[in-house]
């Protein structure tokens, strides 16, 4: 005889299992952590139509803001574990548990992820000011003038001031970081002067390098961006071991069932293979990286650790 115990275990896995093969029966919501206009609204605006054709049913975006985006995260790690309430979250997901004292969510343990969607490079860019025409003749001058540079963040923490932070770390020089309350004002005061250098998102970027407001030296990843193919990468043009792209992933609340996850990545792989998705993020200034939930929660685990390393030397803190 079966335990009544086992008999309603082995029931709810058979409900479980049966919602999840209709799924999605109603609209899905997208969490957004920051206010419509910046990267994540704009990659998830990117891919929510298509992604909601292939699934089925229509994707609902809601901007949720605050706390450096963890206050949208933290309404998807508390939602229902059905599928009907996930989030997308730039690389700030990795740094933002070492970035703040506290935090309302365990990144690991109260997430599921779902898959990454792309990324997108920043680029090292200077005033005319500034004598350094290379990475390299950069970083010599800062190792001949310590803390006489200044750089523009959007804000502490943020991924201007994360790229620039690592740049720092590579270099070993000393760099005054002055925080701004967005990349608008950050590029702003560098094209005029008030600041030397800032690592804008190369898409934002780009119409003031083209215009010869501010001259760029190199772009923070792996390899060259199309939209700027004369720039080389940091790392090929002084900095050997620099590269820092914003990823973007998005993620379940833990113990959304299994087929559930797999379906919303299926689904999402199909539409980031398709040729026009890929010209379209290619044009804005990003790239497609679809994943498994398995490499996406990898590039979790080895990069909170790494963040933590570099905010902890570096003293970052958000004030």
């Amino acid at each position: 005889m079966f335990s009544r115990r086992f008999l309603t275990l082995i029931s709810s896995l058979f409900i479980c299992a049966s919602a999840a093969a209709q799924y999605p029966e109603r609209p899905v919501k997208l969490i957004v952590p920051y206010a419509p206009g910046g990267s994540v609204d704009i990659v998830a605006r990117m891919i929510s139509d298509e992604w909601a054709r292939t699934l089925g049913r229509p994707i609902v975006i809601e901007n949720r803001g605050g706390a450096g985006g963890n206050v949208g995260v933290d309404a998807v790690a508390k939602a229902a574990a059905d599928g009907y309430t996930i989030g997308v979250q730039s690389v700030s997901l990795a740094i933002n548990p070492a970035l703040f004292s506290s935090m309302p969510y365990d990144t690991l343990k109260d997430l599921a992820p779902i898959g990454m969607v792309a990324s997108s490079q920043h680029v090292l860019v200077v005033n005319d000011q500034v004598p350094a025409k290379s990475v390299r003749e950069l970083v010599d001058l800062a190792k001949r003038e310590p803390g006489k540079l200044s750089y523009a963040s959007a804000g502490p923490g943020s991924t201007f001031h994360m790229a620039a932070a690592l740049f720092t770390s590579v270099a070993g020089v000393d760099i005054v970081h002055i925080p701004y309350r967005g990349g608008g004002p950050a590029l702003i005061d560098t094209i005029g002067g008030q600041v030397q250098l800032c690592f804008p998102v190369l898409s934002a970027a780009r119409g003031q390098v083209e215009a010869g407001k501010v001259r760029a030296l190199g772009v923070t990843g792996s390899k060259r961006s199309p939209l700027m193919p004369d720039v080389p990468a940091i790392a090929e043009a002084g900095l050997p071991g620099y590269a820092f792209e914003t990823w973007f992933m998005v993620f379940a609340p833990a113990n959304t069932p299994k087929p559930v996850i797999d379906k919303l990545n299926e689904t999402l792989a199909h539409v980031l293979a398709s040729p026009a998705m890929v010209d379209r993020m290619t044009r804005e200034g990003f790239e497609a990286t679809p994943s498994s939930p398995a490499q996406a929660r990898t590039r979790l685990e080895t990069e909170m650790p790494q963040w933590a390393k570099l905010i902890k030397e570096s003293g970052i803190t958000m004030q």
